[in-house]
């Protein structure tokens, strides 16, 4: 389905619904911060936030969600299994300790953040196993390849449900993001706006201009018109409002065909292969 709002959603693999666009938390280290990013980005209309147990900030996460009293009903949640606490056990633990982290009894989304050759297979059962025991309602990946979703197809009960990897202009995966929908994964977007790589780019600015948007608003334009779910970061009351503001206008197919040549298959981030095979970030 098209998302039309903030407020929309998209029916997963599994029956649950996720929101269509959603907010990174990413680099928020303080209270102070959390605090009012989160209240600016509640107020807006964004309902699904991101963390990770590698962002140390899911207690911060889980003390501001406290404060504000926001019912659960009405919040997305989603955290990450770090490299060093994957394997069956190890995760089963992890798991627990984000939940009481975040003040939670159950998460939306549990993601493996990125594929461990070592740990592979033994932390997706764990993840089968949270997801039958309640404590997670949808699993799913982060940075795996196409090759790596394959692997998975071959042991796995259940497939993932989503699998969130950068992508932006320079990055954009369109190969993979075929395979994705022809798997019924939603493909979810980490640095949708390339860590600012991209922000300077003329030719979007041009587009921009065309309908009196930034760049930003037009790469998360291009990205939920290819069926992408965006999930920006800001710590910035005026961006967390702008990024919002991306409904209200479409890119023609020319545009968006003139923003995929801009492909440079460009990482700001890790080559998943290399933590796959290695373990760890580098």
């Amino acid at each position: 389905m098209t998302v039309n709002s903030l407020a929309d959603t998209i029916q997963l693999a599994d029956g649950h619904h996720i929101p269509g666009f959603g907010f990174g938390t990413y680099l928020i280290s303080d209270q102070d911060t959390m605090d009012t990013t989160i209240k600016t980005a509640w107020d807006q209309g964004y309902r699904l936030f991101d963390t990770a147990m590698l962002y140390r900030n899911e207690d911060l996460l889980g003390e501001t969600l406290h404060r504000l009293a926001i019912p659960r009903q009405e919040l997305f949640l989603t955290t990450k299994v770090a490299e060093e606490v994957q394997g069956y056990d190890q995760t089963l633990k992890a798991v627990e300790g984000s939940l009481k982290r975040l003040q939670l009894d159950y998460l939306d989304l549990l993601l493996v953040h990125w594929p461990v050759r070592e740990h592979f297979f033994d932390t997706w059962r764990a993840f089968e196993k949270l997801k039958a025991d309640g404590k997670v309602r949808s699993i799913g990946v982060s940075n795996y390849t196409a090759a790596h979703l394959d692997l998975l197809a071959t042991k796995a009960k259940e497939m993932p449900v989503i699998d969130q990897v950068e992508y932006h202009p320079y990055l954009n995966q369109l190969a993979l993001l075929d395979y994705n929908q022809a798997h019924n994964i939603v493909t979810e977007a980490w640095s949708p706006l390339g860590r600012r790589a991209v922000l300077g780019d003329a030719m979007i600015a041009k587009i921009g201009q065309h309908h009196n948007k930034s760049v930003a608003q037009v790469i998360l334009r291009w990205e939920l018109q290819h069926g992408i779910l965006p999930i920006p970061k800001s710590q910035h009351a005026d961006r967390i409002a702008e990024n919002a503001q991306v409904f209200d206008f479409t890119l023609t197919e020319d545009e968006m065909s003139t923003i995929d040549l801009l492909n440079k298959y460009q990482r700001t981030g890790n080559e998943p292969e290399i933590v796959y095979e290695t373990g760890k970030q580098y």
